[in-house]
């Protein structure tokens, strides 16, 4: 295991394997320059809390599991560096910047607010306290998980890719899609098909599918900077983003464990065996 400030990597217990999981959100180190201005409690629902912990076993198969120890609101490691809004920063930023539909929402780099009514901050960020926040948090994650790729290239010619996420159960109403439509239990992205072959994105659903779980596909999340950057798969490098619903392990209020986490535990180990076959079947 290897932990600093940004990010834990836990390496593999058994002979290694080129899987690599992440989990970009679910830190929960609050560094103490983040001068946030709403309810602690709120800020915390940003967090996919307990996410790594759900899928610990990752090393036991072999593979590597990277996980954020600082949280999403304080700056997003699944975002691109340049997805900022300008009417954040009380100064000139030095590079152009690429604001996405994230940003818009208040979602991007750096957050700007909880919901609509509840904007993190009070005044503008400095253009420092951000760089600061991308050459403290932000480069160091992604660094260890570009790492990972390149060790999993340089010994076995691929990788196959787990990003790691929970999604809130109002997802739809977050993302302005409508408040009707049923959330599934797990949402698989691989950007419209375009990040992973499309076995892997089949055996993950198989997997979730045997146990009782609905499982949609990029709807409505397909996965944004990190399956766009490393999901390669003319490259033989494969990135699938995971999403599971909140209320199948923790109380979205108090972010504690349900009585079902044990459960859900199980079932995403006996996945992350299934995965671990796949990849191996991949190498021969």
């Amino acid at each position: 295991m290897l932990t600093s400030t940004a990010a834990t990597i836990l390496y593999p217990e058994v002979s290694a394997l080129p899987l690599v999981c992440d989990s970009p959100h679910s830190g929960i180190n609050y560094p103490e320059d983040f001068e946030y201005e709403v309810p602690f409690a709120l800020l915390r629902s940003g967090e996919d809390t307990d996410v790594h912990v759900l899928w610990s076993d990752v090393p036991k198969v072999g593979g590597t599991l990277i996980s954020a120890n600082f949280p999403r609101t304080y700056i997003d490691p699944n975002r691109a560096v340049d997805d900022i809004d300008p009417e954040l920063l009380d100064g000139q930023w030095p590079d152009p910047l690429s604001p996405s539909e994230k940003t818009r929402l208040g979602y991007g780099l750096v957050w700007k607010k909880m919901d609509a009514s509840n904007p993190i901050y009070t005044k503008k960020l400095s253009v420092a306290a951000v760089q600061h926040r991308i050459q403290n948090y932000w480069q160091p994650y992604r660094s260890a998980l570009s790492g990972a790729f390149d060790r999993a290239r340089a010994q076995f010619g691929g990788v196959w890719h787990l990003n790691l996420h929970s999604m809130p159960v109002n997802a739809y109403e977050r993302l302005g899609l409508g408040k009707d439509k049923v959330l599934a239990d797990f949402v698989l992205g691989d950007r419209d098909g375009t990040t992973c072959e499309p076995e892997f994105i089949e055996v993950v659903e198989q997997s979730l599918r045997r146990h009782g779980y609905t499982v949609a596909r990029n709807d409505p999340y397909k996965g944004v900077a990190v399956l766009a950057d490393l999901g390669k798969p003319s490259l033989n490098q494969h990135s699938l983003q995971v999403e599971v619903k909140r209320p199948l392990y923790m109380n979205e209020a108090t972010r504690e464990r349900n009585e079902n986490f044990t459960v859900l535990q199980g079932h995403l180990s006996e996945a992350i065996a299934e995965i671990a076959d796949f990849v191996k079947s991949r190498l021969k």
